[in-house]
């Protein structure tokens, strides 16, 4: 197999694990707090013996993932918390603290504020957040700063991984920071809102189309290439 083959071989891998990517954000245009990702290719170069004197190929094992805001969504629900600018959610799970953008709780028996799926917020030292079962009403300041009946009871915190490209997103909507975790100290939070997925799926839907077309090619590509080494092989044969 010639270097040009793999080359096109290993730009076809890449351009699959684009379109799983593409496919994945289309799939939760519409899931609240969602991070579009894409795929980082970067140029691996081998030195080879011959005349050519190097081998150029395509990798894309890198995920990228799009902080950009996403618009928001008014609910009026008293647990539901946008964030509005850089930071994320600090969520307890038996796996370890991870980030989120998804701002819809609600307070399970111990009234502790929960995600869906039961996993638990933290404030901005890193503890549970419980408001009483019995209070007439919880307001959430633009500081974070949670109260009951007016009176105090935590401030939510907002996180940024020390090292933004070591986040990866591990399940949904939930982020693994790679590392210590710091304070946004200037975010801004809403309550009664909920953030939105920043997929634009007509983007998405062109992107993918750009992908499909150029795996189409690099496919006709491999099957010519393939049919010139057989012919070139019966050729040989036939002359010995």
């Amino acid at each position: 197999m010639d270097s040009t083959t793999y080359t096109t071989l290993t730009r076809q891998v890449g351009l699959m694990r684009e379109m799983q990517s593409v496919a994945h954000n289309i799939a939760n245009a519409s899931t609240a707090g969602f991070r579009r990702e894409g795929v980082i290719f970067s140029e691996h170069v081998a030195a080879v013996e011959g005349p050519g004197g190097s081998l150029s190929m395509a990798n894309a094992h890198v995920r990228n993932i799009d902080l950009s805001q996403a618009p928001l969504t008014q609910t009026n629900g008293t647990f539901d918390f946008a964030i509005e600018g850089e930071g994320f959610f600090m969520i307890e799970t038996p796996q370890g603290d991870r980030l989120t953008r998804a701002g819809s709780f609600s307070s399970n028996a111990a009234g502790e504020l929960v995600t869906p799926d039961g996993y638990r917020l933290l404030d901005a030292g890193g503890a549970p957040i419980f408001v009483p079962p019995d209070a007439a009403s919880v307001a959430l300041a633009s500081d974070g700063t949670l109260s009951a009946d007016g009176q105090p009871l935590t401030q939510i915190g907002l996180f940024l991984p020390a090292d933004r490209n070591a986040m990866t997103h591990v399940a949904g909507t939930l982020f693994d920071p790679g590392g210590p975790a710091e304070p946004v100290l200037e975010g801004t939070m809403l309550q009664g809102f909920v953030e939105q997925s920043n997929v634009d799926a007509v983007a998405e839907i062109t992107r993918m189309i750009e992908v499909q077309r150029a795996y189409e090619l690099g496919q006709n590509f491999l099957t010519q290439e393939d049919e010139r080494i057989r012919a070139a092989v019966r050729t040989l044969s036939g002359s010995t």
